[in-house]
């Protein structure tokens, strides 16, 4: 059974990836991730925040600053005894100190590298445009910088997703990742504070990335690869039949471990036996919307569909 895919230019063995998360951050848990199958490891991210020791952010205490060497020594020894390929990972909001860091992390032997740029527009004179341009100009400035291919981390967010998506791969992005997934904030009623919270992702998750994805496939140059909701097998079938290039998982292997990603490949490997696939190719993209000729039509018409199938059920 050939589980081989290709993502951002990378022959990976099968198209599981761990995503940038806290399994990454010693290299025991890179290891487990690599020995159970994992194809890829992405880093975890170096924050723009974390580097800056001078920054003048306020809400930042000094136990937040990570030590960039000790990343890359992470990250250089992963490469020469995970047997795996091993991305790296930046993450923030302008152009400045992406590119010194991104020819640091091809320095230390990194495949590919992924942008993750998490920007909320809190300024209501910040037009959509200017965080278009934000985007593209930190791509250019770090694929100008080095020669590993490069991924973007998108937001769900942009007006026209699909329009950006464009914009991203004409900028020789060499894969989009959807999503980025943002955490939202609470508020503790009893400290009076805002309380930050962190919950895990789950399958029900999948299906806004499972959209843009069947509708982007075979409509870019760039790879694209999924990024929330992976749990078990079936959301990495899923987005396989959508048109993802490659699946990643970081909740599923927080709560498991990162062992767990054999269970995901073998419940991928018996869906094909049963199905009787003898590739990921033979069946990537088969549930796409590359053969739709009006997407925005198809999609409104599932929208009535499903409200129908509501109301049917409450006659």
């Amino acid at each position: 059974m050939n589980l081989k895919t290709t993502y951002m230019g990378l022959e990976l063995k099968n198209p599981v990836i761990a995503a940038s998360s806290p399994v990454s951050q010693n290299i025991d848990s890179i290891r487990s991730a690599a020995d159970a199958g994992a194809a890829a490891v992405v880093m975890f991210s170096l924050f723009a925040e974390q580097l800056e020791t001078g920054s003048e952010t306020p809400y930042l205490p000094d136990v937040y600053t990570v030590d960039p060497e000790a990343y890359l020594n992470l990250l250089s020894l992963a490469v020469k005894t995970a047997g795996i390929p091993i991305l790296g990972s930046l993450n923030g909001i302008t152009s400045e100190g992406w590119v010194e860091y991104a020819k640091k992390v091809e320095q230390a032997g990194a495949a590919g590298l992924e942008l993750n740029i998490y920007h909320v527009a809190a300024d209501p004179g910040e037009t959509g445009a200017d965080i278009e341009k934000r985007h593209l100009d930190i791509l250019k400035a770090v694929k100008n910088a080095v020669r590993i291919p490069v991924a973007m981390k998108l937001s769900p967010y942009f007006s026209s997703l699909g329009n950006m998506a464009g914009q991203f791969d004409d900028a020789e992005a060499d894969a989009l990742v959807l999503f980025n997934r943002f955490y939202q904030p609470d508020f503790d009623l009893d400290a009076m504070e805002v309380e930050a919270t962190l919950d895990f992702s789950t399958a029900a998750e999948i299906r806004l990335p499972l959209r843009w994805i069947a509708m982007l496939h075979g409509k870019l140059k760039a790879s694209l690869a999924a990024s929330i909701g992976v749990q078990t097998g079936a959301e990495v079938v899923k987005y396989l039949l959508a048109g993802a290039d490659a699946v990643m998982t970081a909740s599923a292997l927080i709560k498991n471990g990162p062992e767990y990603a054999g269970t995901l490949i073998k419940e991928l490997q018996e869906w094909m036996r049963i199905k009787e696939y003898d590739s990921v190719e033979q069946f990537k993209g088969t549930m796409s919307q590359r053969a739709v000729p009006n997407p925005g039509e198809f999609e409104r018409a599932n929208y009535i569909k499903v409200l129908e199938t509501y109301r049917r059920k409450q006659d």
